[in-house]
């Protein structure tokens, strides 16, 4: 068995192809030699699984080791989001369209 890294990033292009999630997790490896393939679980969704193969693993322009962070746009500056105060359902409830 080749010891592979635990977490890969999927890039942009691949990641289009990879139902859109970028991040996944190595759960085993299977075949020998040419035909052996590496089995992946999207963080986001562990329902999503996909079979890739060594070759293709080791092609950096398709997957990068690890978890990386997406590339920032040039010339497009860094916002930080701003979250709404998450009320407790007790308060929620409490309070109709009319009070606010």
């Amino acid at each position: 068995m080749i010891k592979l890294p635990a977490a890969w990033t999927a890039q942009p292009e691949r990641a289009q192809r990879s139902g859109g999630y970028r991040h996944f997790a190595v759960l085993g490896q299977r075949g020998r030699g040419r035909g052996r393939t590496v089995e992946l679980q999207a963080v986001l969704d562990p329902g999503y699984r996909l079979l890739v193969s060594l070759g293709e693993l080791r092609d950096r322009d398709a997957w990068q080791p690890g978890w990386q962070r997406l590339p920032q746009e040039q010339g497009s500056p860094v916002v930080p989001v701003q979250a709404e105060p998450i009320l407790p359902k007790s308060l929620n409830s409490a309070h109709t369209a009319m009070d606010l």
